[in-house]
C-alpha cells in the first residue's frame, strides 16, 4: 500500500502504511495498550491476531514519523450483519498522546479505507460513545460517516453504550455541509431531541468528562431513549457540531425510504 502523507500543525510529516512484520505487530499491540491505559490481559492484542486479520479480510495499519517511530495504529476485520450486509469493521484506532489532534487519526482511517477497498468491501462501520462530542464531529462531520443504530451495553458490560456508524467508502473525505444557523439548545436539552425550522437535533454535552456520575447516568438514560426512537423512526445522524462551551448537537434526518 502506498504511503499516505499527513500534514500537521507543527509541519512534521507522517506516513501511513499496512503493518506486515512481527516487530510491527508487537509494537502496535503495545501502543494500543499504552494509549488506552490497558494493563490487564482482558483487552490485550497479540501479534498472531493482527497477522491473521491482515490475511483474512482485515486491516492493521500504522502511522509513522519520518524516523520510523510508530505513533498511530488502527485495526479492523471483515464484518456482516443480520441482514447479510458486508462491510469492513474498524475495531479501534490509537494515536500516541503527543501526536493527537494533528490529523493522524483521519490518515489512519483513510489508510484503512484503502485496505478495505482492496478486499472488495464498499462500506466501513465502527462504533463510539455517543456522549463524546469530539468523536461525533470527527466521525460524522469530518469523515462523512452516518449514524445508523444505537446499541446499549455494546461490550456486554455497563457504561458501554455505542453509536454505530457507516461510512460509504466510495465517497470519503467530507461530511454534509452544516446549516448557517445553529439550533437553540442548552444544558436542559442534553439527551433530548429539539426541533426547529432547520430540522431535528439531538443535544449532548460538549465535554462529557466534566459530568458528575449522577449527571452521566441521567444524560445517558435520556440519550438512549431519544436515539432508540430516532432510529426506530428511520432517521440517520449526518453531522455533529459544537453549539457553545456547554452543548453540542447531532443533526438527524430521515433515512432513505423514511418520511
Amino acid at each position: 500500500m502506498p504511503h499516505t502523507s499527513v500534514a500537521t500543525d507543527a509541519g512534521v510529516g507522517y506516513s501511513c502504511r499496512e503493518l506486515t512484520t512481527y516487530p510491527e505487530f508487537r509494537e502496535a499491540a503495545a501502543l494500543y495498550a499504552r494509549v488506552f491505559e490497558y494493563s490487564g490481559d482482558e483487552y490485550a492484542l497479540n501479534s498472531n491476531l493482527l497477522s491473521a486479520l491482515t490475511r483474512n479480510g482485515g486491516s492493521a495499519v500504522g502511522a509513522f514519523t519520518p524516523d520510523e517511530r510508530l505513533i498511530g495504529f488502527a485495526y479492523g476485520f471483515a464484518g456482516c450483519d443480520a441482514n447479510e450486509v458486508n462491510y469492513h469493521y474498524s475495531q479501534a484506532a490509537a494515536v500516541d498522546s503527543a501526536h493527537q489532534g494533528r490529523g493522524v487519526g483521519q490518515a489512519l482511517k483513510l489508510a484503512q479505507r484503502e485496505v478495505a477497498l482492496r478486499w472488495g468491501q464498499r462500506t466501513m462501520r465502527w462504533t463510539f460513545d455517543p456522549l463524546l462530542a469530539r468523536n461525533a464531529h470527527f466521525n460524522l462531520s469530518s469523515l462523512g460517516a452516518v449514524g445508523i443504530a444505537f446499541e446499549r451495553d455494546y461490550y456486554a458490560r455497563p457504561d458501554t453504550d455505542r453509536l454505530v456508524v457507516s461510512w460509504d467508502l466510495s465517497a470519503p473525505g467530507g461530511g454534509r455541509s452544516e446549516p448557517a444557523s445553529a439550533p437553540v439548545v442548552s444544558r436542559a436539552d442534553w439527551g433530548q431531541e429539539v426541533r426547529d425550522d432547520l430540522g431535528r437535533w439531538i443535544a449532548i454535552p460538549a465535554e462529557s468528562g466534566a459530568l458528575t456520575a449522577a449527571e452521566r447516568v441521567d444524560v445517558r438514560s435520556r440519550l438512549e431513549q431519544t436515539l432508540t426512537v430516532a432510529f426506530r423512526r428511520g432517521d440517520i445522524l449526518v453531522a455533529s457540531s459544537r453549539i457553545d462551551a456547554d452543548t453540542a448537537v447531532y443533526r438527524a434526518i430521515p433515512g432513505e425510504g423514511t418520511p
